[in-house]
C-alpha cells in the first residue's frame, strides 16, 4: 500500500514526475529483498530521484511480510 507522494514527487533528468507504473514496477523488481533491504532501497531511490528540488507531498509505503 502507497499513497500517491512517491508517484507524484518531481525529480530527475527531466523534472517529471516519477509516476505510478513507474513505482509499481520497482516495487516488483525488489520483491525478493527482506524489508529492510527494501526500505534502503525505496529511500535511496526517492532521494536520488527528487534530488535538490522539494519534496512535494507526504511519502508513505506500507509493507506488510506474510
Amino acid at each position: 500500500m502507497f499513497s500517491d507522494g512517491f508517484p507524484d514527487q518531481f525529480g530527475g533528468e527531466k523534472f517529471s514526475k516519477f509516476k505510478t507504473k513507474h513505482f509499481k514496477r520497482l516495487l516488483t523488481e525488489i520483491s525478493g529483498k527482506n524489508m529492510s533491504q527494501q526500505k534502503e532501497f525505496l529511500t535511496n531511490t526517492f532521494k536520488k530521484w527528487k534530488g535538490e528540488n522539494e519534496q512535494t507531498d507526504d511519502v508513505l509505503v506500507l509493507g506488510i511480510k506474510l
